[in-house]
């Protein structure tokens, strides 16, 4: 983004939301307007920016509609509640926000002439069957499941996305995010990285469903940001995978918590979740060849950053 550039990003005062805004600033953006609901966000996110005059925040369900004054000339969709315990409680917010929010937002988008980016999610490949994932993989979801209210609402927003492109010439972008982690994550939002390292700050035991062999693909929150940034600013139109190819057990990303923090409790197990997948890794040879992009913080120096945020609210 240049100094020029008037952004707005939906759910700012998110996890990601919160550091894409940071980010924007930091480039040198003229000004960007956070819109949250604080349904899963947090104003404690952008506190930081409270004297920050290119920098303004308003509180707003995008399930409603709204309007912006002024040139907008990128809009960033980050808004939806996004880890299990969330989407469990909030079944029909999770579901409105994809789809009545993701409308709302794209009109906006489309009466200021702005480009769209919305933010969907490597659950869109559901319990996959291939692997790793590529963006051209039509997916393994159980449309009726305890997950659906998520995957099925980022699958419409997806079609939707692609119709306001195809039909009414909006420029679109879709980023598929895999598993994300770092400062601003909530300890108690049932996502694997806070839970692990809020039980290990705890003193507790840490929690490991099923036989801890499922595994996942960690990225580091502001390689993710700099990923969704390079996908803004590209003309790519089709979904880009970015996530960290770098695939982990469950069991041994425990281990490596255990490790950073220099804590040794024991890992107890329990039941898997129903609709949990087995195994998530992304294929991000789009990413690398349209946007030159691919992660750089390894996982010992993400988790340290992390653990060091989660010391202060523990």
């Amino acid at each position: 983004m240049t100094h020029a550039h008037r952004v707005v990003v939906l759910g700012g005062a998110g996890f990601v939301g919160s550091h894409l805004v940071d980010r924007l600033l930091a480039d040198g953006a003229e000004h960007v307007l956070a819109i949250d609901s604080l349904i899963t966000g947090s104003e404690r996110n952008v506190a930081h920016l409270a004297k920050e005059p290119r920098f303004s925040f308003r509180k707003h369900d995008i399930t409603q509609p709204f309007d912006v004054d002024g040139r907008v000339d990128f809009v960033f969709n980050m808004a939806s509640p996004a880890s299990p315990i969330d989407y469990a409680e909030l079944w029909l917010e999770t579901m409105r926000v994809g789809s009545l929010g993701t409308e709302h937002a794209l009109s906006l988008a489309q009466a200021k002439g702005a480009v769209f980016l919305q933010a969907s999610t490597s659950e869109i490949y559901g319990d996959p069957l291939e692997h790793p994932q590529r963006e051209t993989y039509f997916g393994n979801v159980d449309a009726t499941g305890p997950r659906a209210v998520y995957d099925e609402a980022k699958r419409y927003a997806e079609a939707l996305v692609q119709a306001f492109r195809r039909k009414r010439g909006v420029k679109t972008r879709i980023v598929r995010i895999f598993n994300t982690y770092g400062p601003r994550m909530r300890l108690n939002d049932g996502r694997v990285v806070p839970a692990f390292i809020g039980q290990a700050l705890r003193g507790e035991d840490l929690t490991v469903f099923g036989d801890g062999k499922q595994t996942r693909s960690f990225c580091y929150v502001s390689d993710l940001v700099d990923g969704i940034l390079r996908l803004a600013r590209s003309q790519e139109q089709d979904p880009v995978n970015v996530g960290n190819p770098d695939e982990r057990t469950i069991l041994s990303f425990a281990e490596a918590v255990q490790r950073v923090a220099k804590l040794t409790r024991p890992i107890v197990y329990k039941p898997l979740p129903q609709g949990d997948p087995k195994q998530r890794r992304p294929d991000i040879t789009r990413a690398r060849t349209l946007l030159g992009w691919e992660p750089k913080v390894a996982l010992d120096t993400g988790l340290a950053q992390t653990l060091e945020y989660f010391r202060g609210v523990v």
